[in-house]
């Protein structure tokens, strides 16, 4: 399996399928595997119509796209391919700014790869309470990091 098929798998497992508009713990709107944005670039909403599976497939396969773009452009240390997919699973679910932005990315660069991989553990708050399911995310990002 390559990268993209396991970052792409890690999503499905812990997004689940929505064929309709929701919103997520933070109260953003989502749909598909967790996309918040359609193929045109445009947020999610409450009015975005339903959508088929297949397309959902999709929509998260260009974002996992992305999601590698990113990792190739800021990532400036060498890192396997399920680093890579752990990464992009992360990236998918907290977005580019924040991993771009994130002290875990910080630390992967000067080369601290446990520290980086500690650093995924950081990310299972939302609205101040640590979600169960984020830190199910969290560490299974992290086992995949460390393999």
């Amino acid at each position: 399996m390559t990268a993209e098929q396991i970052a792409a798998n890690l999503a499905q497992q812990f997004e689940g399928f929505s064929s309709t508009p929701y919103q997520d713990p933070s109260g953003i709107w989502t749909i598909g595997y967790g996309s918040t944005y359609d193929p045109m670039g445009n947020h999610i909403t409450e009015n975005t119509p339903i959508i088929s599976q297949d397309e959902a497939l999709i929509w998260l396969e260009n974002t996992m796209r992305s999601a590698f773009y990113v990792i190739t452009e800021y990532v400036k240390v060498t890192i396997s391919d399920n680093q890579k997919a752990a990464l992009a699973d992360f990236i998918y679910n907290i977005g580019v700014g924040n991993f771009v932005n994130s002290t875990l990315l910080k630390i992967l660069n000067e080369g601290d790869y446990s520290g980086a991989g500690r650093q995924l553990l950081v990310w299972d708050i939302s609205d101040g309470e640590v979600l169960p399911g984020l830190l199910r995310r969290r560490q299974a990002e992290l086992g995949l990091f460390n393999t």
